[in-house]
């Protein structure tokens, strides 16, 4: 029954594309982020609907759609060297076969962030996309937080409709995603036109933010807490009273710890003392083995070279009885260690030139919402939309940098959507202002734009 359910939603989705070719594209997202073939147990897992998805959402856009106000950004091109990049280091990868499994899913991925800007050129398409990743990564969020809310979670333990760990139903990447996509709510509730704000949208809305915050606790995934606190820091930048949203903050966390789950207490406070807990010790381990291994591969050892690491690890457990210190030392040993960073991903698969060359996609991407930020913060009212997003988007993205330093999501479909939407939004705003002579200052005139990133 559930299958008939999914398969009916999918075609009605795609009927829909034929007469909105827009449609399409929302309809890949919904495929790439909710996977409704992992949900299902016989009659989509056997289909490539991804792949279904991807060609119509592309041929529509090419035989159908006005491709006059279509843009190319810089960002593209590098999205375009990353992946070209990623071929070559696949080629003469250490482990060919894995990464060939790896690189059937990356390029993909890659390729359509790269398709995905040049149909994003009006205001309802950009909000359109934006509403619909949030949508969709909601229906993941929203189950973890009701089961969060009954059962208390557990490390490994919270079951989020799916029994694997790819994409974000993997707990640590959904723990930083759902953190990462709360800028985001925040402007649809204020600026969304699909779903005009109401008391409807705030309440669903400021629920939703609930379900978020309630993931890395269902989870117990450390890079959600820290996350959290990043997003703390970045919503401060633009609150009016800073001194009452502080007291707020710190309230809201002192009432909320004394329901939080022993274990999430205990978990938590592994963070400061790495040492004694295997995983973070592991993990710090493999990423010395990587900077070495970088030393002698300077250009990358392709997809999963990770797998050819071999770790001795030292964990250290300090008990205090009254005024004595015990410390326990032990050694462990381990091999095939995954990274458990995108930044060391970068590094070791590939090398100097791809990471060089993702840090500028993701700083680019900063720099970027920073300008649109600042150059519509103060523009007339029907285009303060313009800042408020592109706030939510650099927010999303530092918050998404941050957990990135724990997490292997170098190269996560849907924060390469966000990229996507902030090309896309940056070439919009870029051409409002150049092709219709556009007042971004109360009316003042401005000097055009530069060229997007």
């Amino acid at each position: 029954m559930r299958d008939l359910v999914f398969v009916a939603f999918l075609m009605a989705l795609f009927a829909t594309g034929f007469r909105r070719p827009f449609l399409f594209v929302l309809a890949y997202a919904y495929v790439d982020i909710v996977a409704p073939q992992r949900l299902t147990y016989w009659l989509l897992n056997s289909v490539p609907v991804s792949m279904i998805a991807a060609a119509l959402a592309m041929l529509s856009w090419a035989l159908v759609d006005d491709k006059r106000n279509a843009r190319i950004a810089p960002r593209q091109g590098l999205l375009l060297l990353l992946l070209l990049y990623c071929w070559m280091t696949t080629i003469g990868a250490d482990f060919p076969v894995e990464a060939a499994f790896k690189w059937e899913w990356v390029w993909k991925a890659l390729a359509f962030a790269i398709f995905l800007p040049l149909t994003l050129t009006t205001r309802l398409r950009i909000e359109a996309l934006a509403l619909y990743m949030v949508l969709c990564a909601a229906s993941i969020i929203i189950v973890g937080g009701i089961k969060t809310l009954g059962s208390g979670g557990g490390y490994g333990v919270l079951n989020l409709m799916v029994s694997n760990n790819a994409g974000l139903y993997e707990s640590s990447t959904i723990s930083a995603i759902a953190i990462a996509i709360i800028p985001l709510i925040l402007h649809l509730m204020k600026f969304g036109t699909v779903f005009p704000p109401d008391w409807r949208v705030r309440l669903f809305g400021f629920a939703l933010i609930f379900a978020c915050l309630l993931i890395p606790i269902g989870t117990e995934a450390r890079t959600g807490l820290v996350c959290i606190g990043v997003l703390a820091v970045l919503l401060l930048r633009d609150a009016k009273r800073r001194l009452l949203y502080l007291g707020l903050m710190g309230g809201a966390a002192m009432l909320a710890l004394p329901f939080l789950p022993q274990s999430f207490t205990q978990r938590m406070g592994t963070i400061g003392e790495y040492q004694a807990d295997s995983s973070a010790s592991s993990r710090v381990a493999v990423w010395k083995w990587t900077w070495d291994y970088a030393k002698d591969h300077p250009m990358g050892g392709g997809f999963d070279a990770f797998r050819g690491n071999n770790l001795r690890v030292e964990k250290v457990e300090m008990q205090t009885v009254g005024a004595v210190k015990d410390v326990t030392r032990t050694i462990e040993y381990d091999q095939a260690r995954a990274y458990h960073s995108a930044y060391f991903e970068m590094l070791g698969e590939q090398g100097y030139p791809g990471l060089l060359i993702w840090l500028t996609i993701q700083l680019g991407g900063l720099w970027r919402m920073e300008v649109l930020r600042r150059r519509y913060r103060n523009a007339d009212p029907d285009q303060r939309w313009i800042a408020s997003m592109a706030t939510a988007l650099q927010n999303g993205q530092a918050i998404y940098m941050v957990g990135a330093l724990f997490i292997a999501i170098a190269i996560q479909p849907f924060a390469l959507m966000m990229i996507a939407l902030q090309i896309g939004l940056d070439t919009y705003a870029g051409r409002r202002a150049k092709d219709q002579a556009f007042r971004p200052m109360g009316g003042q005139r401005r000097t055009p734009a530069p060229a997007a990133a």
